[in-house]
């Protein structure tokens, strides 16, 4: 164990242990927003626990996936099965229908929100506004967990990739986790005092799902009719989010400098003589 901890302290394992918990926070950020969606929907006394714990529960979890990757990797990224017709081709294994589920999971829960969000059924239902819990505590928790999977695969394998270290990827999670859990509240707070960027934040988490949906099929080598489906770019995504965020606050923008020019803007006949 002290030789362990000894071969921790080069600069090779520190510089990595710095890279890696820059990629787990930057990496963590669409797991973070999922979790403060997924903490809206349960009672609100309850929501900051929600987010605190699901965080420290899903490092526990993200250890244990890193344990379990570095033990069987090969397993994971072994066919599982092919399916191969005319028009449709496929070979999946263990990575790639994690992935895909994540994606398509992701992608059914961005779609119900948004549509939840412009329904006008519940309007006016559980007094004087108050949001009412879709969710029970466990039920959340056990999502925010599932997804967890999800984004930690890709993340655990770059660690993987770039260090057999155990004990530096451990760490570098723990780091990552810690500022998550800083993280989380102010990110909640915003949302729940710019209620409009609820908005934006489903369509990035929509785009994530996109984007882990592509990465699965193209992990499997999946064709349509002979056109393979290739994975969004990270590149693509970051320029794609950068935009709608840009976009986003330009139109804040624009449509408070119309709602002042609309109030000084005077009605019909006010202002005149009446002679």
């Amino acid at each position: 164990m002290a030789d362990l901890f000894a071969s921790l302290f080069t600069v090779e394992n520190l510089m990595t242990l710095m890279i890696l918990t820059a990629l787990e926070t930057v990496l963590g950020f669409d797991n973070l927003l999922y979790i403060s969606i997924e903490a809206k929907r349960v009672a609100p006394e309850k929501q900051a626990w929600v987010r605190r714990w699901g965080i420290i529960l899903a490092i526990g979890l993200r250890i244990v996936l890193l344990f379990v990757v570095l033990k069987l990797i090969e397993l994971f990224q072994a066919s599982w099965f092919k399916l191969d017709t005319s028009f449709f081709h496929g070979d999946f294994n263990g990575h790639s229908l994690i992935v895909l589920a994540g994606g398509l999971f992701l992608i059914h829960t961005a779609m119900k929100e948004i549509f939840h969000m412009l329904a006008v059924d519940d309007l006016g239902k559980g007094g004087e506004g108050a949001p009412v819990a879709t969710r029970t505590v466990g039920s959340a928790i056990f999502w925010i967990l599932v997804m967890n999977i999800v984004f930690s695969f890709d993340t655990v394998l770059s660690a993987v990739a770039l260090t057999k270290h155990f004990l530096v990827m451990s760490i570098a999670i723990v780091l990552s986790g810690l500022l998550m859990v800083m993280l989380a509240e102010q990110v909640a707070a915003f949302l729940q005092k710019n209620r409009l960027y609820e908005v934006l934040g489903l369509f990035i988490l929509l785009l994530v799902g996109v984007m882990l949906f592509t990465e699965g099929g193209h992990l499997a080598h999946i064709s349509f009719f002979g056109y393979p489906v290739e994975a969004m770019s990270k590149t693509t995504f970051y320029f794609v989010v950068g935009a709608l965020v840009i976009v986003d606050i330009l139109q804040g923008r624009y449509q408070k400098k119309l709602n002042l020019e609309a109030a000084r803007t005077p009605e019909p006949g006010e202002g005149r003589g009446h002679g």
